[in-house]
């Protein structure tokens, strides 16, 4: 670049000499380097920093208050990932000072009186190199961010999947899959209230539509049948929880973890009177114990081809009678105080209505 032409570069100069400061200047300027910022009290030197952001800094070693040393110390101190190359400004030629320099964080040095065309070299070289290390970390963020894009992408797309799959199985005994949005929804938000984590409470909210994912091997004819099962239809109802399990078997992440734990559990009961292990108490995963009571409140309060829906205060009574029963006691009373907030997932996730003719 010839002289006099600009240079975008910045550069922080900090010497306590007036004099090296209007000289640098003069030096600096003459070669289109127009983003200087010139520091005489060296206590001054982490605002300038701060406020500007250089490209490089040229420090001098010997000064009042705070020497070069302990301006290194306190610019290393920012953890800066893009700190600037910095050059020490020095008269001294002895090995161990130089040495003690470098090992404190400077990249090269500058004797002085200072000659132009070795400093425009030194300045030239290190501006260089920090260009280069700032292409290097920008690059390093960008792909970061795409990595993180990709994955946040691929998260979305695997929990769509699960959530049309769970709809694929209510799908074929329900009108719509409402359902399981308000189910998981319900789910998730008792399992806030009992204390769990917002990562499990998301788990839970994506892994809970699967928990009838095994209705998918139930034939029609049973599934869909209006009228009471007979015994061995029921048996066979029942096996919808084994299935499930054996469906989401293979996978070891969280999510489709807590799935095959809800598929196969949320048809426990508290008394051990539940299947398909006779589970009781404690023993029942608590995702389960949540899933089944969600699951439970909803599909009462939602018609299906072989019942009218009832009234919430019809199924909470019933939840109630069956506290200690068919459902934990304490989430029993947890869902007593969430009432209302599950009561708006319903109302946000609500059957759409029917026209009539």
């Amino acid at each position: 670049m010839s002289a006099g032409s600009l240079h975008q570069e910045s550069i922080l100069v900090i010497d306590d000499e007036p004099a090296n400061l209007r000289l640098l200047e003069k030096m600096l300027s003459s070669q289109g380097y127009s983003q200087l910022a010139l520091v005489q009290d060296p206590r001054e030197a982490l605002d300038r920093y701060r406020a500007i952001q250089p490209d490089l800094i040229l420090l001098d070693i010997n000064m009042p208050h705070l020497d070069g040393y302990q301006v290194m110390e306190q610019l290393k101190g920012l953890n800066d990932p893009l700190l600037p190359p910095i050059v020490i400004l020095t008269a001294q030629h002895g090995k161990d000072y130089l040495l003690r320099a470098l090992a404190a964080g400077a990249r090269d040095f500058i004797t002085k009186p200072f000659d132009l065309a070795e400093l425009l070299m030194r300045v030239r070289n290190l501006l260089d190199v920090q260009l280069a290390h700032r292409l290097l970390h920008d690059q390093k963020n960008v792909l970061e961010d795409m990595v993180l894009e990709r994955t946040e992408e691929l998260r979305r797309t695997r929990l769509q999947v699960v959530q049309r799959l769970g709809m694929a199985a209510e799908y074929r005994d329900e009108e719509t899959g409402k359902h399981i949005m308000r189910m998981s929804h319900i789910s998730a938000l008792l399992a806030r209230a009992s204390g769990w984590s917002e990562a499990d409470c998301e788990l839970i909210l994506h892994a809970s539509p699967m928990h009838d994912i095994g209705k998918i091997g139930i034939p029609d004819a049973i599934l869909c049948k209006p009228g009471k099962f007979e015994p061995h239809e029921w048996e066979l109802i029942k096996t919808h929880t084994t299935i499930g399990h054996i469906l989401l078997d293979g996978d070891d992440s969280d999510l489709m973890r807590m799935a095959r734990e809800i598929a196969l559990t949320h048809h426990e009961k508290w008394d051990g009177s539940g299947y398909p292990n006779g589970l009781a108490g404690d023993a029942i995963p608590q995702a389960g114990r949540i899933a089944a009571l969600a699951d439970v409140f909803d599909a009462l309060t939602s018609v299906r081809p072989y019942k009218k829906a009832w009234t919430v205060e019809a199924a909470v009574n019933l939840i109630k009678e069956n506290s200690g029963r068919h459902f934990d006691p304490e989430l029993v009373a947890t869902f007593l105080q969430e009432l209302p907030g599950i009561l708006q997932i319903r109302e946000r996730f609500a059957e759409p209505e029917v026209l009539q003719d």
